[in-house]
């Protein structure tokens, strides 16, 4: 049976129903961390988002972003990979998404590595080479592409919030670069 486009009208709640929902049961988010790779598969880059925060700070962030009612695992990662990187980054989604991590965000910092003060939050984290010509979107600032070497021997990770570093670190450890 062939699958259509995610309807996202009506697929959503209203901001005063999703707020209610996040203080009464964890939300379903994915978390991607978009690569580059040589022709064998390696990683090389990392891509990286600067935007400001909620707390007007300016930072790094990885892509990420909620599953809609109604929409699949690959659904969510392709909207979200071009939201915040555009309709030609061409990610390549893997047919079967099994992710690389789990991460558990929770209101309250110390919990666990992860944290979102708006709420509890349980997020599939994939990495996704990317292809095509990406850039910043919507409210990210800019697209930045990191060498491996870059992010695991420089600050760069620091400047990543909520336990995004720690997605990151994974990502790197997952794919055998740490």
């Amino acid at each position: 049976m062939a699958r259509t486009a995610v309807d996202a009208e009506g697929a959503w709640f209203d901001p005063d129903r999703l707020a209610e929902l996040r203080r009464a049961l964890p939300i379903a988010y994915v978390d991607v961390v978009p690569v580059r790779t040589d022709v064998d598969g390696s990683i090389t880059q990392v891509g990286l988002l600067l935007r400001a925060s909620g707390s007007g700070r300016i930072i790094r962030a990885i892509v990420s972003g909620r599953v809609l009612v109604h929409e699949t695992l690959r659904e969510a990662i392709g909207r979200h990979v071009e939201k915040d990187l555009g309709t030609m980054a061409m990610p390549r989604i893997p047919v079967s998404p099994v992710p690389f991590t789990v991460a558990e965000y929770f209101p309250t910092p110390g919990q666990s590595p992860f944290t979102d003060p708006r709420q509890h939050a349980i997020s599939l984290a994939y990495i996704v080479p990317v292809d095509g010509e990406a850039a910043p979107q919507e409210d990210a600032l800019e697209l930045t592409w990191f060498d491996v070497h870059e992010l695991l021997e420089g600050e760069v990770l620091s400047e990543l919030e909520n336990g995004h570093d720690v997605i990151v670190r994974r990502a790197l450890a997952h794919a055998g670069l740490i």
